[in-house]
């Protein structure tokens, strides 16, 4: 018997690098998916068939973690598959850690809540990657969009209908543990300043939710700007992710700035459907790809 689940990749909408610090965040799920297969089999070692080389250590941690917990001695052959590259910043690690757990725990029978799918999945994240506040981990697990505060203190679905956005990738894959050293460098040496941005930003993050619950747009834009702003400011946004995002604004966007920890990786623009075509294309000539995704979406399910 095989079993097999998907989860979904992320985009960050509002709080990035300050969601590192305990302030809220703004994230979406979107319908790129991680699949996991998984079956028990008469083996002594586990097998692991990931054409994505990234994800067979967050497969292995998340095999050895669950067995520990659940005295699990079988064997077992997992196999991912994706709708997207790990190289575009979407969160596929995170995705293809919690389509992992939720498979092991239907193939042996051992429910999980929510809650706990995200706590298991969040410590094989921190074991490897050393930090993050784990916003891709909760965009897997529930989907939607939510507001987030580190290590799940707040996971809260905002039930929004719609969310136009569009999203440019910007060509050059993110080195996130980096950027994320070097704010907290940055905030070592001047934490007073670091502060004052990242409490700007909470209450961006504020006014946006209630944009987004209010079907507000054109705040939830001007928020975006301004986060934008405050990130250029943290040194973590790079001339093609400016360029990109400052089209999308000549071309009538509601707002845009980069997606994540910076220094590559995507940018989303908030956007009014008539002028999509035109948003896409100035992104485009500003060098950008654009990556058609629906967002908002489900978080980890079974699949058929």
């Amino acid at each position: 018997m095989s079993i097999k689940v998907s989860a979904p990749g992320k985009l960050m909408l509002l709080g990035d690098h300050a969601v590192v610090y305990g302030y809220p965040c703004l994230v979406t799920a979107v319908d790129k998916r991680l699949y996991v297969e998984a079956e028990i089999i008469e083996s002594d070692n586990d097998d692991i068939i990931t054409p994505q080389v990234k994800e067979s250590r967050f497969v292995l941690e998340s095999i050895a973690y669950f067995k520990e917990q659940f005295q699990i001695k079988e064997s077992v052959r997992i196999k991912t598959k994706g709708d997207f590259s790990h190289q575009v910043g979407l969160g596929s690690s995170s995705a293809v850690t919690v389509a992992t757990f939720k498979a092991l725990g239907l193939l042996f029978n051992k429910p999980m809540s929510l809650s706990e799918l995200f706590q298991m999945s969040y410590r094989v994240n921190l074991l490897i990657q050393g930090v993050g506040s784990g916003f891709d981990i909760a965009a897997a697990t529930y989907g939607e969009t939510l507001e987030y505060v580190m290590g799940g203190k707040v996971i809260e679905p905002l039930h929004i209908k719609s969310l136009p956005l569009v999203v440019g990738y910007s060509g050059l894959k993110a080195d996130t543990p980096f950027y994320i050293r070097r704010v907290a460098e940055a905030f070592k040496s001047k934490k007073e300043e670091m502060e004052k941005i990242f409490k700007s930003i909470q209450i961006l993050v504020e006014s946006a939710k209630k944009g987004l619950q209010t079907g507000d747009l054109s705040e939830v834009g001007r928020c975006m700007n301004e986060n934008q702003k405050l990130l250029v400011q943290l040194g973590v946004c790079t001339p093609k992710l400016d360029n990109m995002i400052s089209s999308a604004i000549t071309a009538g966007a509601y707002g845009a700035k980069l997606s994540g920890a910076g220094g590559g990786d995507c940018m989303i623009a908030l956007i009014d459907e008539a002028k999509r075509l035109s948003i896409e294309e100035s992104i485009e000539k500003a060098g950008g790809e654009i990556i058609h995704v629906n967002v908002n979406t489900i978080g980890v399910t079974i699949e058929s």
